[in-house]
């Protein structure tokens, strides 16, 4: 299985519903046959129109969560078979939000990743350092126990559902971007952990992106780097323009 070139969208709250179908027709239009896999993350309650409106095209549908719960009374919460329902094909789990607002501990996303992936739904899991960490030369140690608490109970089968996205927190919505040389020596990293976990074949056919204020601007040279596989896009995602100028980076 060869590696899979992505560039992810994460709509994170943005957007309506008509503002964020909008945004899609627009995408669908522009995006006919795009040299990577093409993925827009969209608030819950886009995913059915939006997957709908995409439906034949290139571009996959991802929800930005899913609950830790199968179903039951947990009012206002989503599970993973209601995001497959909708036609999703993805769900983004282990944001730095989501463990940064809402305590997300590693047990708990490693049971979002049991339900999405037992629901069908494959899986962009985010890792990564904030500042303090980054500054006390701990990006290495926090990526591999994020990796261990959460996803490397997976079995080799199911590993062929997960793609990274590493992001470094403290480049998030800040204007900040990790230099290439430091993205790629992280994401090899990365790669190399995944290759003691799972061997070599699987490591060099895991799809890592990077995911810390990459935009239209950047994308070209973040890419080029032999281990960063495409991008998890945030705000550069909510302008058809730009993130039409990344997708064609990769």
């Amino acid at each position: 299985m060869a590696r899979i070139k992505m560039v992810a969208g994460n709509w994170k709250m943005n957007k309506n519903l008509q503002e964020g179908v909008a945004l899609a027709t627009e995408l669908k239009e522009a995006v006919k046959e795009p040299k990577c896999a093409v993925v827009i993350g969209t608030p819950f309650i886009h995913l059915a129109t939006v997957a709908e409106l995409l439906k034949g095209s290139p571009i996959k549908v991802a929800a930005e969560n899913c609950a830790d719960h199968e179903k039951g009374a947990y009012t206002g919460e989503v599970s993973a078979e209601m995001v497959k329902s909708t036609g999703a094909e993805y769900v983004i789990l282990g944001h730095s939000e989501r463990r940064q607002y809402y305590a997300e501990s590693y047990e708990m996303l490693a049971e979002k990743v049991r339900l999405a992936l037992a629901n069908g739904l494959k899986v962009i899991f985010c890792i990564g350092e904030v500042k303090e960490e980054r500054e006390a030369g701990k990006q290495n140690e926090v990526v591999k126990a994020q990796l261990e608490g959460s996803v490397f109970g997976l079995n080799a089968e199911e590993w062929k559902n997960i793609t990274l996205a590493y992001e470094p927190v403290w480049a998030i919505g800040t204007g900040l971007t990790a230099t290439p040389a430091q993205a790629e020596e992280i994401h090899a990293y990365i790669r190399s952990l995944v290759a003691e976990k799972y061997g070599k074949e699987a490591a060099e056919d895991t799809t890592i992106l990077y995911g810390g204020s990459c935009n239209e601007k950047n994308a070209a040279e973040l890419f080029a780097c032999p281990d960063i596989d495409g991008g998890l896009i945030g705000g550069a995602a909510l302008v058809a323009e730009k993130f039409l100028a990344i997708i064609a980076a990769r």
